[in-house]
């Protein structure tokens, strides 16, 4: 079966419990993976669902990723210096930086990518389009 939306997958907990993403329908949340272990520190925990690490390029590539990348291509055809890149097979829509964001749509669809350096103005304008 094809997936037709984000909401076809699911995800894993920091402790690895499976959760289907369609539990999220119609729930907004801007999900930062790793927020509980950088600053502010001294124990912050986020009012929001915290998932597991996982690999958004490559041969063992997280399902979910490989779908909003085939849905939303990175629009610079350039990837960089092969050398420095530690997966493979190395793919033109692969994510190159940590920071690159997916934007969905309330019904679960992806609507646009964002390249590390883009604006956040740009993301709230498309948010602001959205809502």
């Amino acid at each position: 079966m094809a997936n037709k939306s984000v909401y076809d997958f699911s995800a894993e907990t920091l402790d690895g419990q499976p959760v289907p993403l369609c539990n999220y329908r119609e729930v907004n949340h801007e999900t930062l993976n790793i927020l509980k272990y950088v600053r502010p520190g001294g124990g912050f925990v986020p009012k929001f669902p915290v998932f597991g690490k996982v690999e958004v390029n490559g041969l063992n590539e997280e399902p979910l990723f490989t779908y909003l990348k085939d849905s939303l291509p990175f629009v610079n055809p350039v990837i960089g210096d092969i050398k420095k890149f530690y997966w493979s097979p190395l793919k033109v829509s692969d994510i190159r930086w940590n920071f690159e964001k997916f934007l969905i749509t309330a019904d679960g669809m992806p609507f646009k990518r964002y390249e590390l350096h883009c604006p956040i103005e740009t993301v709230e304008k498309d948010i602001a389009e959205l809502v």
